[in-house]
């Protein structure tokens, strides 16, 4: 998608955070139809979704690609224990509020997807549908440790190919398939070209902070989600899984299926956490999905 289809805005949080969103407007007359909000991972950013706007945009929906704080071309933190799920959902529906947003269609990654459970656990009301991707109400303790070895422990490249390397070595056995280019173009989503000419994470390393404090658990999940879960089982909902994912269990999916049998349901093959959502079966069961709520 080229530069044109999409503004950069901002809001504040509660605490006077500058925080940016792409927002993509509805490319034809939306109607009634609810925008959807596109809800990044723990390391990631707005730049993770480019593509997938891209595809929703025949949709006509308005498409809002929030950073949370700390990450991209959002303010860092002053305070690194903000960096948790319960402080994203408040940041984000401070972003709703100023956009007049009272309903719509949550697409999260990973976090994302935990941040749109802690919301129907408190409000689902503001939901009108939700995709959840490679991520459910138990976290899979083998997956999130492999997170923890590397979020926020820094570091620089002095090209992108290095870079892109790097990811490789860190991530292979996630997406086995990739080739140079895939590696290439994760590289340019999550990295950032620095002011000293090197390529660094694009994110505050202070984000492992809260993680480390509470041992992975509780900032990785903090409450027992199942009742936010079960508040979306009563929406759209769409749950996808990455087969090889270390972060969302076989069990854990077989009970997310069972409690929200209406699901639609993609597992991905050969591909770890998370799916990029650009897998071609996630394509075409993503667009049949938003089909359904038009």
């Amino acid at each position: 998608m080229s530069e044109q289809t999409y503004a950069d805005r901002h809001w504040t949080s509660a605490d006077g955070l500058r925080l940016h969103f792409r927002d993509y407007p509805a490319a034809v007359a939306a109607g009634e139809r609810a925008p959807v909000i596109c809800l990044h991972g723990l390391t990631r950013n707005a730049r993770d979704f480019a593509d997938l706007a891209e595809f929703l945009a025949p949709t006509g929906r308005r498409i809002l690609v929030p950073e949370m704080r700390g990450r991209g071309d959002s303010e860092y933190a002053r305070d690194a224990a903000t960096y948790n799920v319960g402080q994203y959902v408040a940041d984000l529906n401070a972003l709703r509020e100023q956009e007049g947003i009272d309903r719509y269609v949550a697409i999260g990654t990973s976090m994302g997807g935990l941040m749109t459970m802690v919301q129907a656990m408190h409000d689902p009301a503001p939901i009108a549908a939700a995709v959840l991707n490679d991520i459910g109400p138990v976290v899979d303790p083998a997956g999130l440790e492999r997170i923890m070895d590397y979020v926020g422990q820094g570091g620089s490249y002095p090209t992108w190919i290095h870079a892109a390397r790097a990811l490789e070595e860190l991530h292979k056995a996630a997406y086995p398939g990739f080739d140079l280019d895939d590696w290439l173009q994760m590289a340019k989503r999550t990295m950032t070209l620095c002011g000293n000419g090197r390529i660094a994470h694009d994110y505050d390393m202070s984000i492992a902070e809260p993680l480390r404090a509470a041992d992975g658990d509780q900032a990785a999940a903090p409450a027992d989600l199942w009742p936010g879960f079960d508040a979306l089982a009563q929406r759209p909902l769409m749950l996808i899984r990455g087969e090889l994912s270390n972060l969302l269990s076989q069990a854990t999916f077989a009970e997310m299926r069972a409690r929200a049998p209406q699901a639609a349901v993609v597992s991905v093959p050969e591909i770890g956490h998370a799916p990029t959502l650009d897998e071609p079966c996630v394509r075409s069961a993503l667009g049949e999905f938003m089909a359904r709520l038009d």
